[in-house]
């Protein structure tokens, strides 16, 4: 096992759980009908809170494929920003009450966070062959764009909702 290796898992993963806590630590003084405003497209905070629990499951799913060479279920509803399979998540994973959906966030994460630990290191960024429009697919660049889509988000709420880091 590499320590680059090992270094960089244990910082992806530090790194996803951060992002979502400093999310989660700005959306929680909000209150309930400012969680509930449309403030991105058609999304409310959350609608928002409910697309990350889906593809948190979405690339539970996908880091399973991509270690079995096969392309990552999702990629069959790309469109431009993904917008069909975000609202298929958000439909999917959208609770009733802010508790309820941060429980499901919680729990996506969770079950997210403890197959990676299972993968070997070397793994997140080894090509298992798996393409998409002739790029290499792995489970670190998943991640990573996971990590940067958090990032956007919680910066969108701190713009919308006028907050200061």
């Amino acid at each position: 096992m590499s320590t680059k290796a090992q270094a960089k898992k244990e910082w992806i993963i530090r790194e996803m759980q951060e992002v979502r806590s400093e999310l989660l630590t700005e959306v929680a003084p909000l209150s309930r009908k400012e969680r509930d405003t449309v403030f991105l497209g058609t999304w409310s905070v959350r609608d928002m809170l409910a697309h990350l629990a889906g593809w948190d499951y979405a690339n539970l799913d996908a880091a399973k494929n991509i270690i079995a060479g096969k392309l990552p279920s999702f990629y069959e509803h790309r469109d431009r920003d993904w917008q069909t399979y975000n609202a298929m998540l958000v439909k999917k994973y959208r609770r009733n009450t802010f508790r309820e959906l941060r429980a499901t966030l919680k729990k996506s994460q969770k079950e997210l966070v403890a197959y990676l630990q299972t993968i070997p290191p070397e793994y997140f960024n080894r090509d298992f062959g798996v393409r998409f429009r002739d790029r290499r697919v792995t489970i670190q660049r998943l991640l990573q764009a996971d990590i940067k889509d958090v990032q956007i988000h919680h910066q969108q709420i701190v713009d919308f909702f006028g907050k200061k880091k």
